[in-house]
C-alpha cells in the first residue's frame, strides 16, 4: 500500500510505500474494542468513595431507650436510615478496574487499527521534520498538509525528538508518540495520522515482524517398505560423567563381602576333607 510523501517544507515529494505486516493484517473489530476497552479501563483510577456508618463521625450512642416510647427502635444517628448518616452499599476507593489481554491478542488489535486507518485513507508520510522548535512553522506546515486543522492529529516519530515535541505540544488537538509507544486509543481516535519515514522502518521492526520459535524435539515414525512395520526413533540424551565418588561405590557394591569370602572359604575346606 503506497500512500502520499511530503517534504519538511509541506510540498508533495512522491509515495511512501507501507509494509503489509502493519497495515494489509486482518480487522478485527471485537478485538480492536476489546484492547480499548483495557487500555481505558487500565487507565481508570477508583477515586469514587462512599463513608460507612464505621467512618462517619458522630455518637454511637442510642438515640432514645429500646422499650415504652411508642416510636420505632431507634440505633446511633450514625445508622444508614439517618440524614447523615452512612451509606450502606456505596462506591470505595479499594475498586480494581485492571483488564488482562495477551500479549498476541494485543498486537493483533494494533495491528488491526493501523489496517483499518490506512483503508479509511487517513494516514501519510512526511520526509523529515525541520530543526525549528517554533509553534508557528509547525502551524504552517499543518496547513500545507492534507489535514483538518482543529480535528485530532497524531504525529509519529521513530525515536524522542525535541524539536517536534516542543513546537506542537501547544498546537490543540496535536499528539506526538513514538514508534514503540504506539497503541490502539491513539489510533483509532485520530483523524489524521502522519507517520515520519523512519518511523514505519522503526514500526515494522517493532510490531511487524514475529519471531520463531524453535520446534520442540519430536519423535519420528519410520516406516519399513518390506515389512510395514513402524518403528520409533527418541532423542537421545547424553548422561554425564560419574563423579569418583560414585564410581568408588559402585566397585565397592560389586566386589564380593568379606563375610561370602570366608564361607566360601570354608565350604571349600569341607569339600577337599571329605
Amino acid at each position: 500500500m503506497n500512500v502520499d510523501l511530503y517534504t519538511a517544507s509541506g510540498s508533495k515529494k512522491g509515495t511512501l510505500s507501507l509494509p503489509a505486516s502493519l497495515f494489509e493484517a486482518p480487522i478485527k473489530k471485537d478485538l480492536m474494542h476489546q484492547a480499548l476497552i483495557r487500555q481505558q479501563s487500565n487507565r481508570r483510577l477508583g477515586i469514587a468513595h462512599a463513608k460507612t456508618r464505621g467512618e462517619v463521625v458522630g455518637s454511637t450512642k442510642k438515640v432514645y431507650a429500646q422499650k415504652h416510647t411508642g416510636r420505632a427502635r431507634r440505633g446511633p444517628i450514625r445508622s444508614p436510615l439517618l440524614r447523615g448518616g452512612g451509606k450502606a452499599f456505596g462506591p470505595r476507593n479499594n475498586a480494581n478496574f485492571i483488564k488482562d489481554m495477551p500479549k498476541s491478542m494485543r498486537r493483533a488489535a494494533l495491528l488491526s487499527c493501523f489496517s483499518q486507518k490506512a483503508k479509511d485513507g487517513a494516514i501519510i508520510g512526511l520526509e523529515s521534520y525541520p530543526d525549528t522548535m517554533k509553534t508557528k512553522e509547525a502551524m504552517s506546515l499543518l496547513k500545507k498538509l492534507p489535514v483538518q486543522i482543529g480535528r485530532r492529529i497524531l504525529l509519529v516519530s521513530a525515536e524522542p525528538e525535541k524539536n517536534i515535541h516542543l513546537s506542537t505540544r501547544n498546537i490543540p488537538n496535536v499528539t506526538v508518540v513514538y514508534a514503540a509507544y504506539l497503541n490502539p486509543e491513539d489510533v483509532l481516535v485520530s483523524r489524521h495520522i502522519i507517520f515520519l519515514e523512519a518511523a514505519v522502518k522503526k514500526a515494522e521492526q517493532l510490531w511487524g515482524a514475529v519471531k520463531e520459535r524453535a520446534p520442540k524435539a519430536s519423535k519420528v515414525t519410520v516406516i519399513k517398505e518390506s515389512t510395514g512395520e513402524k518403528t520409533q526413533k527418541k532423542q537421545t540424551i547424553q548422561k554425564k560423567p560419574a563423579s569418583a565418588k560414585a564410581t568408588a561405590g559402585r566397585q565397592k557394591s560389586s566386589a564380593p563381602s568379606k563375610s561370602k569370602k570366608s564361607f566360601e572359604s570354608s565350604a571349600s575346606s569341607v569339600s577337599s576333607k571329605s
